[in-house]
């Protein structure tokens, strides 16, 4: 079986992704298995920088705060701002630290110099302002969403003044406590004034739309779509907080998918801008339904990935990434009946696999489920290799 599957991998190329489409889709996401290890976020840079040289794509979008990654896109555009600056402040999830997400950055910045508006590659995190253990305060999105409005339509048509959005939001670190992910009587999330907040944010978004023309005439572009943007994140965020006071036993799942469908919606407004290239953990991107379990139960969910292909069908495309080992974690030589153990035992690093070619060769012998010892990484489930368009193999994630 061995030369069979030899001859279903290829080298990590740009050519090799594309011919592996019908025609180069709108979304073209690279997925990964676990997040930190610097040979997936090197591999991520080399390809997606070919395909902005040789497939046209002009914008990189990353698993990071939405509002955060404008300092990025100001910095990779114009030079706003330094370096260092620009990674402390343009990343969530502490992304910034690493140096292939800072070798990105450099990159594009690099590549922007002395070039056109419509030749630059832009810079987008498509998360919501969310970590792991809070949400943001909806005051950023909300108060700009607010300010952009008040200084192009009639005062008269507001639902508000920024004063009643001011007293409303209160002291940011009630939205912000650790402790609301874990006890919902710690959100404020359904208050009386957050419950107002959500239809004040409903309002202001129902007008950004219905005055659309004249907002659009008298915008410039960036500013149109970051008032979107604005819109988009919060009333996400408002639902978020509203999912965060939930008792139910559907909290975790409610949270999972508000946060994806807020991921989706950034991905489809990145599509309708231009060719986006997209990173992020392949639970985020793939087409079937997510899962994981939280204190000991399972928990479901639809992905980004499978809410934009919903859309956009052959406009969107996912390649997965799978791991060999990472040793520095537990994670060691994949058994021989699992994808992972058969793509380990080739004799390269890297390979990109044409998955409807694996199948034939797989025939009916399906592989085995990976289990891994180490929660910070999630294997490939063969059950999923129908619903992506190439897999990307890496043999070692080494840390040196």
């Amino acid at each position: 079986m061995t030369a069979g599957i030899t001859n279903t991998a290829h080298a990590v190329d740009a050519a090799v992704v594309m011919g592996l489409l019908p025609a180069r889709p709108r979304l073209l996401a690279l997925g990964e298995p676990t997040h930190g290890e610097e040979v997936l976020l090197d591999l991520r840079n080399d390809l997606f920088r070919h395909l902005v040289e040789r497939e046209g794509y002009r914008t990189i979008a990353i698993e990071s705060d939405c509002l955060m990654g404008l300092v990025v896109d100001d910095y990779v555009t114009s030079g706003t701002g330094a370096l260092d600056e620009v990674m402390e402040r343009g990343f969530s999830h502490e992304w910034g630290a690493f140096p292939g997400n800072r070798e990105l950055v450099r990159w594009m910045r690099a590549y922007n110099e002395g070039r056109t508006a419509s030749e630059r590659v832009r810079f987008a995190g498509f998360d919501g302002p969310l970590e792991i253990t809070a949400a943001a305060s909806p005051r950023q999105a909300l108060t700009a969403l607010h300010g952009y409005l008040a200084a192009r339509v009639d005062a008269g048509l507001l639902p508000c003044t920024a004063e009643t959005l001011d007293r409303l939001l209160g002291a940011d670190d009630r939205w912000t406590d650790p402790a609301a992910m874990m006890d919902p009587a710690r959100s404020v999330g359904r208050t009386p004034e957050a419950r107002e907040l959500r239809l004040l944010a409903d309002e202001l978004v129902a007008l950004l739309d219905a005055q659309a023309p004249h907002l659009i005439a008298a915008s410039a572009p960036d500013d149109w779509d970051r008032a979107r943007l604005y819109g988009r994140t919060v009333t996400g965020l408002l639902r978020y907080h509203f999912s965060m006071a939930d008792t139910s036993p559907s909290r975790m799942a409610r949270l999972l998918g508000v946060r994806d469908s807020m991921m989706a919606a950034n991905l489809l407004a990145l599509a309708e801008r231009g060719p986006t290239l997209v990173h992020a953990h392949n639970s985020h991107l793939q087409r079937d339904k997510s899962t994981m379990r939280m204190g000991g139960l399972p928990v479901e969910w639809w992905s980004a990935g499978a809410l934009v292909s919903a859309q956009l069908r052959e406009r969107y495309a996912f390649l997965a990434t799978a791991l060999g080992t990472i040793r520095h974690h537990g994670v060691e030589t994949p058994p021989p009946d699992t994808i992972e153990g058969l793509l380990y035992a080739l004799p390269e690093d890297r390979y990109v696999v044409d998955p409807r070619r694996l199948a034939v060769v797989l025939g009916e012998e399906t592989p085995a489920p990976r289990v891994s010892p180490w929660f910070g990484y999630a294997p490939l489930d063969p059950a999923h290799l129908a619903g992506i368009e190439g897999l990307v193999f890496v043999k070692d994630a080494v840390r040196s």
